[in-house]
């Protein structure tokens, strides 16, 4: 009943979207999931609706498709109705989408970026040429831009013949270039109203305060995290993209930053989780995401064994005393905890451009200072508990000698090793939980049972 329920209200909602009588207008990401539904509880119907969708909504719904719905479309609309979608797009969606249609069937892509025209073929070969961690390979080359010496009337016009065919959207900023195309200056449109449409864009910058006109840019070639931590820290809801002699390229808008810092955010997550972030999407099959767990599992298999090896050298200083036992996963843990909180710090830091390497001490003194005073405090606390526990104060000095080794480590190692991968262009986010938690387990037990044979015992 539920099932009726769900498919009944994404046709209806569906359907008002599509006969424009809906009170609101529906996202793309809306859509993509009311199509899900339909897909999910009835195949016919998901394909009746995918006919429906004109190129423009097409488009922009076919982005926020996973890959199994978007291997519908390009199985069972044309190519020319998903070609007249690409060109719809804007210039850095056409090349997203491009791309994921590659990732499912690379001849399809092929045959689609063939048949579009040479204008976007072009606008898509120049942002395919550029690494996917440039700010170039994130730009729409779409933008609001006029001269120096045009009239700002003739501008305006222009603007509003552009905006009435759909070649524009999300338009806030002129920008103004002089006659080799550098840029120059960057003015809101909301300043656009106090100039004088009649005089040309020079004179009326002349009039007005130049500087305040001086634009925010990113180069082309410029790391997407910096371009990203630039715009936050201006407030910018867009920044404009030169080439390294200060032509205007493109644009790169607030939602391009958002949807950038989300799929980071994403990634990181899954990365310090020894989890791939494409193989954990809903649709993805259950073998596929079981493997791609697995290999991490796998690794840590080995890591847990090296640990286990520790343990198997003091099998007899554990027989002697069973107390060992019952403490011993106290130390590791507090350890894996405290590696795992300057982890994340660092990894996070590192992320926002915040530290690198080359000023790491400063890294490494708070997090080891911050891991020693907790340290202190948890290893005086578990001393007391495990001296009263067990009736032997010596125990608490062993346990807490262990805890102090252990934590200082930890947080010392949890800062050096996503710094020494960044270091090594290594993505500081994958393995390095891995490697931490074999060096918590390690240090730990070889502290606490070898402290323990040497006084204990």
């Amino acid at each position: 009943m539920e099932e009726n329920e769900q498919l009944n209200e994404a046709k209806e909602l569906l359907d008002s979207h599509l006969n424009e009588t809906i009170d609101e207008e529906l996202s793309a990401a809306d859509l993509a999931h009311h199509l899900k539904t339909l897909k999910k509880h009835d195949e016919e119907l998901f394909a009746e609706y995918l006919e429906k969708l004109d190129p423009e909504m097409l488009g922009d719904v076919a982005i926020e498709m996973p890959d199994h719905m978007l291997k519908d479309v390009i199985e069972q609309l044309p190519a020319e109705k998903i070609v007249e979608a690409l060109e719809e797009l804007e210039s850095d969606d056409a090349t997203d989408l491009l791309q994921y249609i590659e990732d499912i069937d690379e001849n399809k892509a092929r045959e689609l970026f063939n048949e579009l025209d040479r204008e976007n073929q072009n606008e898509i070969l120049r942002l395919r040429s550029y690494e996917e961690d440039r700010a170039g390979a994130h730009m729409q080359t779409e933008l609001f831009s006029a001269h120096l010496e045009e009239k700002l009337g003739n501008a305006v016009a222009r603007l509003r013949r552009e905006k009435q065919e759909g070649k524009l959207e999300n338009v806030s900023q002129l920008f103004i270039v002089d006659k080799e195309g550098v840029l120059e200056y960057a003015i809101p449109l909301e300043d656009l109203i106090l100039f004088d449409f009649s005089k040309t864009l020079k004179q009326n910058i002349e009039e007005a305060q130049a500087d305040c006109y001086k634009p925010h840019v990113a180069n082309d070639m410029d790391l997407m995290q910096d371009v990203a931590v630039m715009v936050q820290d201006y407030d910018l809801n867009v920044i404009a993209v030169t080439s390294s002699t200060g032509i205007l390229l493109g644009r790169i808008t607030a939602d391009d930053i958002h949807d950038y810092i989300q799929e980071s955010a994403t990634e990181q997550i899954y990365n310090l989780a020894g989890v791939d972030d494409e193989a954990e999407e809903e649709d993805t099959s259950l073998v596929k995401a079981t493997r791609a767990r697995a290999v991490w599992l796998l690794v840590n298999l080995f890591t847990a064994l090296i640990s286990s090896s520790i343990i198997g050298l003091f099998d007899d200083t554990i027989a002697s005393y069973v107390a060992l036992a019952v403490l011993m996963p106290i130390v590791a843990s507090m350890g894996g905890n405290t590696g795992t909180q300057a982890l994340t710090v660092t990894v996070r830091r590192l992320t926002l451009g915040e530290i690198e390497f080359k000023n790491a001490a400063v890294a490494l003194k708070r997090e080891v200072g911050i891991a020693l005073i907790n340290g202190l405090t948890f290893a005086c606390l578990m001393g007391v508990i495990a001296s009263i526990w067990f009736s032997r104060p010596m125990l608490g000095v062993v346990i807490g000698a262990s805890m102090l080794i252990n934590l200082f480590f930890a947080g010392f190692f949890g800062t050096l090793i996503p710094l020494t991968l960044k270091k090594f262009n290594i993505d500081p986010a994958v393995g390095s939980a891995v490697l931490l938690t074999t060096v918590t387990d390690t240090v730990g037990f070889f502290s606490f049972l070898g402290l323990a044979k040497w006084i204990l015992l």
